[in-house]
């Protein structure tokens, strides 16, 4: 156990530091080889988290170079400029109308679609709008809690959701029927509480006649409206794969490439270089960590989270779904809910998924909410911090950590309640 432990931590701390540029892919392949030579884990236990995690990998692929293409028309952009111009310059409006937004693009493009894509828009568009540091700050924190508050709608809002939907054979259509509710009330609640913590930051008016009108950054409008009908196709196909039990990467990474297609044969876009443009690190991250945490899985980890579990049962389904959501929020807030979703996922099977549904997206939700009390907590956070970074936006670990501790575990309290 200490070794899977300290192999498993070495290898996040050099994610999260990333040393000369070392990207996170490569370091979580760097881990997934040493657990090998040690003996930490097998190659059959190799075999096992590649089945496990291809299909969420490929998706999660998909979904951002189909979030690409369509930020290359101006798709976001034109979004971005719509809600802020429906709020007739009302601060509190926009701040509400924006978070509206994150929580659609984080339902249909994946909360790391929408750290990656509508992040670095909202920043601009509100530097255009000349507002203060302190606004600024607080749209950009509210912005990427929306962004994984709301991930949980669909199979393919979140990494850890298809993970977890593959893992336990959830369908398209079953896995949005559970967690309709719980994220109707995750968005509720993380307006409500978001809006409570910054609404002396937020500026009374905002001049939204600096914005330029949202037709005019659509680079090519037939594409544009052809967009609206591809992504109702795409919606369709999920349902019916789930009819045929088809894997969801056949529709989100062979749609995106359809559509990348598509925009090539329009000149909207370079097909190659998308492509490359592509995290494909992410690959490799997906399948490296999950090997490392497996080797946390054979040291007996999942044995005591499912003892955990267990004595959470003891005391009745209401106290087993809420202490499964903590439980899985504080794992994401300190291990990052990557390896957390693959232990916790492991450890409700051990206890028996029949009978314990709820207990599977109480996971989820703890997973995709957890990690917002720290830093390291999500990919998807990693992610928002380093595009921000890249603008010249730099947010301190105790500055993210005095908003998330506190915004968190009421939201995620309010949301697991849609399960009971």
């Amino acid at each position: 156990m200490l070794l899977a432990a300290a192999l498993f931590f070495v290898t996040l701390t050099f994610i999260i530091w990333q040393p000369k540029g070392l990207q996170i892919g490569t370091t979580a392949v760097i881990g997934a080889i040493i657990a090998l030579l040690l003996g930490v884990v097998s190659f059959d236990d190799v075999m096992v988290v590649t089945d496990i995690v291809w299909d969420a990998t490929l998706s999660f692929i998909g979904i951002i170079i189909l979030s690409m293409v369509l930020d290359e028309i101006g798709f976001f952009e034109w979004a971005a400029i719509k809600m802020a111009k429906l709020s007739g310059g009302s601060g509190n409006r926009m701040f509400v109308y924006i978070l509206i937004l994150g929580a659609l693009v984080a339902a249909f493009f994946a909360n790391d679609g929408a750290a990656l894509i509508l992040t670095p828009i909202l920043l601009a568009k509100m530097k255009y709008l000349k507002m203060e540091p302190l606004p600024i700050f607080a749209f950009l924190m509210a912005g990427g809690f929306i962004g994984d508050s709301a991930s949980n709608p669909l199979i393919i809002s979140n990494l850890t959701n298809i993970v977890t939907a593959g893992y336990f054979d959830i369908g398209f259509v079953s896995y949005a029927k559970e967690m309709f509710l719980p994220n109707l009330l995750s968005v509720i609640a993380s307006i409500a509480v978001l809006w409570l913590y910054f609404r002396k930051e937020i500026p009374l008016k905002v001049d939204v006649a600096l914005l330029p009108e949202a037709a005019s950054v659509i680079k090519n409008q037939m594409l544009f409206k052809l967009s609206w009908l591809f992504l109702a196709l795409l919606m369709v196909g999920y349902v019916v794969g789930e009819y045929y039990r088809l894997p969801v990467s056949l529709f989100a990474l062979g749609g995106a490439l359809l559509f990348l297609m598509i925009a090539a044969a329009f000149r909207a876009v370079k097909p190659i270089e998308t492509i490359k443009a592509a995290p494909w690190q992410v690959v490799w991250f997906s399948i490296g960590l999950y090997i490392v945490v497996y080797g946390l899985k054979n040291a007996g980890l999942t044995e005591v989270v499912a003892s955990w579990i267990e004595m959470l049962q003891a005391h009745g389904e209401t106290v087993a779904i809420i202490g499964t959501g903590f439980l899985a929020a504080l794992l994401s807030s300190v291990m990052n809910n990557m390896p957390t979703i693959m232990i916790m996922d492991i450890a409700i099977d051990h206890v028996g998924y029949v009978g314990n549904e709820a207990l599977v997206y109480a996971n989820i939700l703890g997973s995709n909410l957890g990690p917002k009390m720290t830093p390291i907590g999500s990919l998807a956070t990693l992610l928002w911090l380093h595009v921000l970074a890249q603008k010249g936006v730099k947010i301190g670990w105790g500055e993210y950590m005095k908003v998330g501790l506190v915004i968190t575990p009421p939201v995620l309290f309010i949301a697991l309640l849609g399960l009971i």
